[in-house]
């Protein structure tokens, strides 16, 4: 589900309004309160979509029944007041009143928050910090609110003005799909308004110029991807260097273009292997699948810093693998060890909701999940990530995933050994090895030992008691 199946929800004939919001399921954008519930009982929601992304609460829908507002009218300015009198700093947010047919066939009405993504972090007034995390409002310990405070310094980048860019500058015909696409009514600015892509006084938002710009490199010369193909598995450099002259390009324009440009130029040059498929047919496919690095194109475009000036996407082709880097570190809420960890973060939350009204990113918080989940599907193995000083760098590897029968024989998650020595390129010890893998020393000391037998990892050392020995892959 994305915030645009709630919008239709919230747009549909009175009678039908409150049935489907209460067959949505709760999530990212979206929760229920029953309005009996008091109102600071709001708090924890709001601040945790606030310091998230964005999101809606109605109020009036409760166990599986649409309960309205009509007979509990003292509480409604309660409940408008809520983000005043029980976050700080109060979380801005739109509060409106939709009509419904309440459970026993009445006309009634529902109370609609609409959540603004939080420029500062929030709290409520009790001093407690939260994070939308799925469905849940996640309690925040100190440190990693303070992790939070970080990341949401230079988070919220895509909300400030994009240098007095008017409604106006922007590509009427994207505008026009981008439209289509929220089945929306009214006038352009009423829908950038609408998503937060126009500030207070008119101007068009950083986010909404790398949209629906027709060139946003005259504002941000970095926003655009390059995409490079090597002849050899190795970089080289200076007269060894293995770039393919033909096979360098620079994909430039709005966002929306430029992911759809720039698969298009990967589809044409990935190195392609032959092999048999279910058809019973030979045929021609990529060393890794497309569902897998087009997800990683779109989640560089989606999250990438563009507050990072000088730098670029780049996507790296390589015989046996794809590289995907880009500007900005993943936030400090976040392992890149344990990608399959990290919750959801958005650097840019109005780009991100906008790509998934445009069916480009799901707004979900699955693309980690996804891309591992294709890697697997078809037998290769982990994707890696790295980390350095300013960007955040992917591999797919055209690497096979342990054997079926060398993989009985060892003990559960092997693979996992493996594909951290794989992401360090380096060599680890026993204890950092079971400290990355949330294990404990022996654990890991028994994975690595099968791993030794079957000949896949090497132990260098000087002897058995050697405080310096280490592990790397053979």
């Amino acid at each position: 589900m994305s915030s645009k199946d709630v919008d239709r929800a919230l747009a549909s004939p009175i009678a039908e309004v409150g049935l489907k919001l209460l067959n949505l399921p709760e999530g990212q954008w979206f929760d229920r309160k029953s309005v009996r519930a008091y109102a600071n009982n709001l708090a924890p929601i709001l601040v945790a979509l606030a310091n998230a992304d964005v999101g809606v609460i109605v109020v009036g829908l409760s166990n599986g029944n649409v309960e309205g507002i009509k007979d509990h009218a003292a509480r409604i300015n309660d409940f408008r007041q809520a983000a005043i009198d029980h976050t700080v700093p109060p979380v801005r947010c739109a509060v409106d009143q939709i009509g419904c047919i309440n459970s026993r066939g009445e006309a009634d009405s529902l109370i609609v928050i609409r959540v603004d993504p939080g420029e500062v972090v929030h709290e409520t007034k009790s001093g407690e910090c939260y994070l939308r995390v799925g469905d849940e409002s996640r309690k925040l310990p100190h440190d990693m609110r303070q992790e939070l405070a970080f990341d949401r310094g230079q988070g919220q980048f895509d909300g400030h003005p994009a240098d007095g860019a008017r409604v106006d500058d922007l590509d009427e015909r994207l505008l026009r799909h981008f439209r289509d696409a929220t089945r929306a009514s009214g006038t352009f600015t009423q829908l950038m308004q609408a998503r937060s892509l126009l500030t207070r006084q008119g101007t068009v938002t950083n986010a909404g110029y790398l949209l629906f710009a027709p060139q946003p490199g005259e504002l941000f010369p970095q926003a655009h991807i390059r995409v490079i193909r090597y002849l050899s598995t190795q970089r080289g450099s200076g007269s060894r260097l293995m770039l393919d002259a033909e096979s360098d390009t620079r994909v430039e324009g709005p966002i929306p273009r430029q992911i759809e440009e720039a698969a298009k130029f990967i589809e044409q040059i990935i190195p392609k292997r032959r092999a048999l498929r279910a058809s019973g047919l030979f045929e021609d496919e990529p060393i890794v699948p497309r569902d897998a690095w087009l997800e990683a194109v779109v989640n560089a475009v989606i999250h990438r810093s563009y507050s990072l000036g000088g730098d670029h996407i780049r996507v790296e082709i390589f015989p046996d693998r794809v590289e995907v880097e880009s500007p900005g570190r993943f936030p400090g809420l976040a392992d890149p060890r344990r990608p399959l960890e990290i919750g959801r973060f958005a650097r840019n939350p109005r780009i991100a909701r906008v790509c998934a009204d445009l069916r480009i990113g799901q707004e979900l918080g699955e693309g980690i999940r996804r891309i591992f989940e294709e890697m697997r599907r078809v037998g290769l193995t982990d994707p890696v990530y790295r980390q350095t000083q300013s960007s955040v760098r992917l591999m797919l590897a055209a690497i096979p995933r342990l054997d079926p029968a060398v993989a009985a024989r060892l003990p559960p998650r092997s693979q996992d050994v493996l594909d951290l020595l794989r992401a360090t390129a380096g060599e680890l010890g026993t204890g950092e090895i079971a400290e990355a893998l949330g294990v404990s020393r022996p654990t890991a000391m028994n994975r690595l030992k099968a791993l030794q037998d079957e000949g896949l990892v090497l132990w260098v050392g000087k002897s058995a008691r050697d405080p310096r020995a280490v592990w790397r892959l053979e």
